[in-house]
Parts: structure tokens; sequence; C-alpha cells
């Protein structure tokens, strides 16, 4: 098992004292100046060592291996082929997020946003009712499961892929929040709020206030062009990456634990699962027989026998269960199967690089005011405006599914939704982007929260609905996608979004039309005409990865190359998750 580093918040500390009160006698191997002068214009060279390993991570030492089908192809998907690849080294939580840990996290969102954005916290809120099946009694699990503390350790579930996401941003600020309280940067900030609360890309940028509350003791500026002080920056290495999901080849590569499984650069047995073997019992001396793993044996099975009960567990089983694989991650199957980053494709496995595999990628930056100074940080909730247009008004949306229809309260207030929502989104496209802020907070209060409750039955249904088109929340900086004109002179991209490169994009579609904005029109929810979502199939830009069995699958699935995918926006009483982050510098870490 590969060796791991616990972060150590005082070590920082001892070297961000020293870096203060010593100065280095280390000259420019390129210029012949010394660093850290302020004679010779400050420029700091920091002491470094290599990247602390945050809370609840482990060190997952990249490598080549063959990602994809271990297993018989008995779903017949095709869609897992085998392929060689990398990937790079990186951290991983050691068990999937508990039920504990997510409470943590709704608890500081009420604490900020309860009062001014109850939404945010609406969105965040796990779908209990996903327990729920219409031929079984599954109500003590809607009641209990999340918030009791019997079921503290045991992993979440009901969050779909978006609120994932959501939790390992939050957590990043957490827990660089925490190191520069513990360094003496910031202090603790007992009560946060929705327009001030650390934030870490709003502490990266200098000229923009309210990130919480900064104490007296700030790092020196040696620049004689600085102000005396200053914040932590990039270059001092005291802030952790940002945790984030992983992708589907890490989380592959991290299941399989071909570590433990190599004789120098000779894998010894390609593995069906994240064990040796081909079998799911151990046979381990003290446990000899025992399932390794909480799955479904068969059908009606999900336990074993009163008296020798197999895996313990008939739902979900406490996160430490069973034992870890071979880099110490718990859970790797069976349990909970876990979302990854990366949008579904059936063909992705021909298409993505050999190096750091990934469909997914949006890149952004943020935008600037006319000064060309990053804006300063939100302070009004972001929503996806067409987003919501279209879950509203499409011919399977919102409004469609209405069993009994709308009366004419309701539609007076579908007009004056649509109506608004229209002039938000032009202000949106004219780049007037606080206007249309506004614009749809006053639509919000004006149209939909004052009407009568007794009247617009809907109106609740349609404000937890938009609170799942939250897109950027107060105390953010504010992003923006890149558009192909500023990146004319570019190789390596053009396009911003590239979920659907190669695979759903105008120039793989087999059936293209010859007007370009008229394809590119009907294509404008992601799902191109390719994979004609909703008719033949349920593949668009939306549809994400989950990977590994869970409590309710059969062992197929416990083998690590095994891929489904699912909305989004939804989830189920099987997909959790866990966090990961990126490894910099050294791929082995210095030991």
């Amino acid at each position: 098992m590969i060796k791991r580093k616990s972060i150590s918040f005082f070590g920082v500390l001892a070297v961000m004292l020293m870096m203060i009160s010593c100065s280095s006698n280390e000259q420019s191997a390129t210029t012949g100046w010394a660093y850290n002068d302020p004679d010779n214009g400050g420029f700091e060279v920091i002491p470094y060592e290599e990247q602390e390993t945050g809370p609840g991570l482990v060190l997952i030492e990249g490598g080549t291996f063959v990602m994809g089908r271990t297993e018989q192809d008995v779903m017949y998907d095709w869609s897992n082929q085998p392929r060689r690849t990398t990937v790079p080294s990186f951290y991983m939580d050691m068990t999937e997020v508990r039920n504990i840990d997510y409470l943590e996290y709704m608890h500081w969102l009420k604490r900020v946003y309860n009062d001014e954005n109850p939404r945010i916290i609406q969105k965040a809120l796990p779908d209990s009712l996903v327990w729920r099946a219409k031929m079984s009694y599954n109500e003590p699990y809607v009641d209990y499961y999340l918030r009791h503390p019997a079921y503290r350790d045991y992993p979440v579930v009901g969050v779909n892929w978006l609120q994932a996401r959501d939790y390992c941003s939050w957590r990043s600020d957490r827990v660089n929040e925490y190191i520069l309280v513990t360094m003496g940067i910031l202090n603790h900030q007992e009560s946060p709020t929705s327009d001030n609360h650390f934030n870490t890309d709003a502490y990266m940028v200098a000229s923009i206030a309210g990130i919480g509350e900064e104490s007296d003791k700030q790092l020196i500026d040696i620049s004689p062009n600085g102000g005396g002080v200053r914040r932590v920056r990039m270059e001092d290495g005291f802030l952790l990456p940002k945790y984030r999901l992983p992708t589907e080849a890490e989380w592959e590569y991290a299941a399989l634990g071909l570590i433990g499984n190599t004789m120098y650069e000779r894998v010894v047995e390609r593995r069906i699962y994240p064990w040796n073997g081909h079998i799911t019992r151990t046979d381990a001396t003290d446990n000899y027989g025992d399932m390794v793993a909480n799955f479904r044996r068969g059908r009606g099975d999900y336990m074993g026998v009163a008296g020798n009960l197999n895996d313990a567990a008939n739902i979900t089983a406490p996160v430490y269960a069973y034992w870890p694989n071979d880099y110490g991650l718990y859970n790797m199957a069976g349990n909970v199967a876990e979302w990854v980053m990366d949008v579904y494709r059936p063909l992705s496995f021909e298409d993505m690089e050999a190096h750091n595999s990934f469909r997914g990628n949006v890149y952004k930056t943020y935008v600037r005011d006319n000064t060309g100074a990053i804006a300063d940080k939100l302070y009004n909730t972001i929503y996806d405006y067409k987003g919501i247009m279209e879950w509203l008004n499409n011919p399977n949306g919102f409004y469609a599914n209405l069993s009994t229809g709308l009366n004419d309260d309701e539609e007076k207030m579908k007009e004056k939704l649509n109506s608004g929502l229209e002039k938000v989104i032009k202000l949106q496209e004219e780049r007037k982007y606080e206007d249309a802020a506004l614009s749809f907070d006053d639509m919000l209060q004006n149209d939909l929260y004052g009407n009568p409750s007794s009247t617009i039955y809907i109106a609740a249904e349609i404000a937890k609905g938009i609170s799942d088109f939250i897109i950027a929340e107060p105390g953010e900086l504010r992003q923006r996608e890149v558009t192909m004109e500023e990146n004319l002179s570019r190789r390596n991209y053009r396009k911003s979004n590239n979920k659907n490169y190669l695979d759903g994009d105008y120039a793989s579609n087999y059936n293209q039309d010859n007007d370009w904005n008229n394809w590119q029109d009907k294509s404008s929810d992601g799902s191109g005409k390719m994979y004609d979502y909703g008719k033949t199939s349920m593949i668009n830009d939306k549809a994400r990865v989950y990977k590994g069995g869970s409590w309710k699958d059969g062992a197929y699935w416990l083998s690590p190359g095994t891929r489904r995918f699912l909305d989004e926006h939804q989830s189920t009483s099987f997909i959790g998750f866990r966090c990961a982050m990126t490894r910099v510098g050294s791929p082995i870490g210095n030991y």
C-alpha cells in the first residue's frame, strides 16, 4: 500500500514564519540577482518541499493501465472497449462522502444563506424520496437515513451530480479557509454571510475585499512597490488545489489498485475486481469465505442468512466496512456506485486522449470590468435562464406534465414568467449580467412568490425546480465561457464547450443539416441530432457517468471497467460520491 501523509498545518505555519523572518541568499541562475532581497525588487522564492495531503485524502500514484472492460459485456453496450491510457498521480477520498459530512455542508449553508437565499439550501438538499419503491416499505429510510445518528457513517445518497460537484467546491473553500485561520492570516469568522464569506478564488484576487475577516498578522510584502503586507499567493504553495469529482479514468485506475499487483513494470494478474481472483469472497484464514463487498448476491438476497449475515448490510453499510484495496480506498466495489466528472458517450474510449482521459471540458474565464481587472464577486444568485425556460416549456417540461392542466391564474403566471425570462435572456446575451440577475429576482418576487398561495398551487413546485438551475452563488467570482473570437489564434481549441467533441457535435453528425444555424438551434440542449434525445436514447450533454456496483447491484457491476450514466439532475438510493484532488509536482512525493 502506498505511504500516506497527513496534512500538517503547523508545519505550514513554521515554514511561513521562517520565510517571513529569514532572507534567502539564493540567486537567480539566469540573471544572477538575489531572490527575496528588497533592494533587488523583492522577487520572492518560497521554501517548498511538496504538496500536503488534504483532509480525508489518499495519494494515488499514477501510471499506465488498460482501461475498460475486464468482464464479459453482458449488457452488449460495447461502450468500454479496452484501451491503454496514462493517469497522472492524484488524491482521492479514502471513503465515500458520509451522511455526517453532507450534514456539515448543509449546516454551513443554512448559517450563511438561510435568510436571504433559501433556494441555495433547497438546491443542496438530498432527495430522501429516492428510497421509495411502489412495492416495498422503505418509509423508515425516507425518514431516518440522512439524519439519524445510526446512519452517521453511511454514504450519503439521493445526491445528484450537480450537488456532488457543489459539495466539492464548498469543501475546497472550507479547507483553505482553515489553513489561513490556522496560519493566523484570517480571523475565525463566527458569522459568515452570503456576501462576506471565504472563497478561495476571490481571496486570490487581491483587489477584492469581503472574503472573510483578515487579521493583523499578514505576510510581509518585501517588494518596494508593495503595501507592506500582502495576502497568500499561489506562488506560496500554502493553499491546496480544489477538491473535485474524479474523472472516469482516475476512478477506474484507483479502484483496480494495480500498485499491489505488479512486479517492477509487470502486472502479475489483470484484475476483474479491485482484488485478485475471479470471485467475490475472501480467502483470508480468519474470514475465509466472507464476501469482500456489499452487493446483491442473487435475486432477493441482499444480506445473507440470519445467524451468519455475510455482508451484514441489507442496504448500504458504514464507509469503513470491508477491506480497503491496495491504495487504501474503501468500498471501490459495492456499497454505493459513485459519480465521476465525465459526460457519457458510448464511444468515448475511441475518442479521448491517451493521457489524463476526460470528456466534459467547458473552458471558462473570469468576467472583467472596463479596466480589465477581474470583476467584483457576485452579490446575486445567477441561474441558467435558458435552462429554466426550456424546463418549463419544452414538450416534456413542467407545464406539459401537469395532469390537470393550468387554471386561469396559472396561465397568467405562466405568461408573466415566460415574458420575464425572455427579457432576462436578452439582457444576458447583451452582456448586461447584473441587470439580468436583478431583473430575474424582481420577476421571482412579483410574478411567482407574489401570487396568493391559495390559488397558485404550482408556484412552490416551480420555485423548487428553479433552484436546480443555480449556477453561481453570492460570494463567488463571476465566470463566463470563452468565445471563439478570442481563441482564433489557438491551435489546441476554439470552442468553449467540448462535451460533444467528435461525438454529437456538428462535424461528427451522420445526418448533418446544410444550414448550420438551423442545426445549431435544434441542438441548444446539447443533445444534437445524433442521439435523438428523448426518442431513441437518453444521451445528451447532461448525461453523467457513474461507476462501480452498489448494494442494489449484482456482481457484474463490481468490475471497475463497467460504466453507466444518468442525467446530472437525477439521483438514486444507490449512487453516492467521493472527492478527488489534483496532485501537483512530483508524481510520487518526497517520502
